[in-house]
């Protein structure tokens, strides 16, 4: 990673860690999971309001954290609101790849727009369930899966 992507990546983490987008409990939503990891500490609660379209509405989140694990939640919260479920798993997908060091297109980077600054973490194994967290509980959420979601 060139030294311009590390320094927004820091920016980035850093911001979404002290102001965190959409950090509260939606109280309307009607779909939720609980995710865990283990491994750092990490606890997130996922809120999602979904309404008779298939489209995320709103979309929220609770716990606590490292940063990456924070920042990741409050960044996926501000991209998959108003995006239809298959648009967000379609997002989780891709993410999930550039985390993992799986090759993605030129087109697919680009549709991840500020999430490609995450591309970083793969070089930090133990940091690649930190930076899913949260993207793993949506999914849970999404999919109305009653237990909690672990990283383990």
């Amino acid at each position: 990673m060139d030294q311009e992507l590390r320094e927004l990546y820091q920016q980035v983490i850093l911001d979404h860690n002290k102001t965190p987008r959409n950090f509260k409990k939606l109280e309307e939503a009607n779909h939720f999971a609980e995710g865990f990891n283990p491994l750092c500490g990490d606890h997130i609660d996922i809120y999602v309001l979904v309404d008779e379209n298939n489209m995320i509405k709103e979309v929220s989140f609770q716990g606590s954290g490292c940063a990456i694990s924070k920042s990741s939640a409050s960044l996926m919260t501000t991209i998959v609101k108003g995006k239809k479920i298959e648009e967000a798993e379609e997002i989780f997908d891709k993410f999930q790849k550039l985390v993992t060091g799986v090759e993605i297109s030129e087109a697919e980077m680009e549709q991840l727009g500020k999430l490609a600054i995450f591309q970083g973490v793969k070089e930090f194994p133990a940091r690649v369930k930190c930076a899913s967290l949260a993207w793993h509980t949506l999914n849970a959420a999404l999919k109305n899966e009653e237990q909690s979601i672990t990283t383990e």
